[in-house]
């Protein structure tokens, strides 16, 4: 699996690509309403001479930035070596022309443009800093990653995608103060690309003490997927969710068979397991347990498959490289 698509939907909005300076002069139709949709800025080219910042420039020209509720930051320059510090320093540089933003996306980029891996990041914190009415913000590329835990009073939904999270920057989220967060979703990937996060490094998630309005959990794309679903069991944090999800990991029927003898399930919405290596016993021993309660499950096995070879079974994450 990789991600082959640019978001189409961001903060409940429309995404809209802002045009490029040739296609901006020659476009006969108005821009839409600046609060009608998600802006997204990137270049068209990952070795484009022109630096997105000159496209920001512009954005800020063109668009009644007061009104922007979103905005998604797309391909910059050569994203394979470079991180965003320009993009970002850009961004909160023009913090007061933004009075209305409230949702914020770091790095929506596709594998063609640059594989989720491979794109380098830095401190996102300088963002969630100077934005502090900011309601979701999302980063995507795990590679030079960096996240200082902070306290954020609005902040409602925080999405971290990456084929290897580091983990000192589980460990940072884990100790961020967000009374507000309803929505957590974090993507751990393989430890081939730099997935080093261990259970004891996400203990505050799983205690839920600094997140006490949350609602939907996503510990995902992990090798580890068995022993988060373990930890779940007994995690206080799970009596309070409405959705929780699990999938797109290296989830075996160890792991199912820890979260069922666990603490009740029944009270979720939602399970989401898919992308699975789950036998078809334990699948329907999950469903003829969460389904008459109400729980709506996903236990697609999506594109999960094995290598074996005379030593050892391999099983994958979803996105990895």
């Amino acid at each position: 699996m990789t991600i082959g698509n640019h978001l189409e939907e961001f903060y409940g909005l429309p995404v809209f690509d802002f045009p490029d300076a040739d296609d901006l002069r020659k476009r006969k139709s108005a821009l839409p309403a600046p609060d009608s949709v998600a802006w997204r800025i990137r270049l068209s080219d990952w070795d484009s001479e022109d630096p997105w910042s000159e496209d920001f420039a512009r954005f800020l020209v063109a668009v009644d930035s007061t009104r922007v509720r979103a905005i998604i930051v797309g391909m910059w320059n050569e994203v394979h070596d470079n991180g965003p510090a320009d993009v970002i320093e850009a961004i909160t540089e023009a913090r007061d022309r933004f009075p209305a933003l409230r949702g914020l996306f770091l790095g929506d980029i596709t594998f063609d443009e640059c594989e989720i891996s491979w794109i380098n990041q830095g401190s996102v914190t300088p963002l969630l800093e100077a934005f502090p009415a900011l309601e979701e913000f999302g980063v995507r590329g795990g590679q030079n990653l960096e996240f200082d835990a902070i306290e954020h009073a609005r902040l409602r939904k925080l999405t971290v995608q990456t084929g290897g999270l580091p983990g000192e920057v589980a460990r940072e989220i884990a100790d961020s103060d967000l009374p507000a967060l309803t929505h957590l979703d974090l993507w751990l990937g393989t430890s081939e690309y730099g997935g080093d996060t261990e259970i004891a490094e996400l203990a505050p998630i799983f205690a839920g003490t600094r997140l006490p309005r949350l609602k939907h959990l996503g510990l995902r794309n992990s090798e580890i997927q068995d022993e988060i679903c373990a930890e779940l069991a007994a995690a206080p944090v799970v009596a309070r969710l409405e959705a929780l999800d699990v999938s797109m990991g290296v989830l075996t029927d160890d792991g199912a068979a820890a979260l069922l003898a666990g603490q009740p399930l029944g009270h979720l919405k939602t399970l989401d397991m898919h992308h699975n290596y789950l036998s078809e016993a334990m699948r329907t021993r999950l469903r003829e347990t969460l389904e008459p309660a109400g729980v709506a499950l996903n236990l697609d096995t999506g594109d999960a498959e094995e290598d074996e070879d005379e030593d050892q079974v391999w099983r994958f994450v979803a996105v990895g490289e």
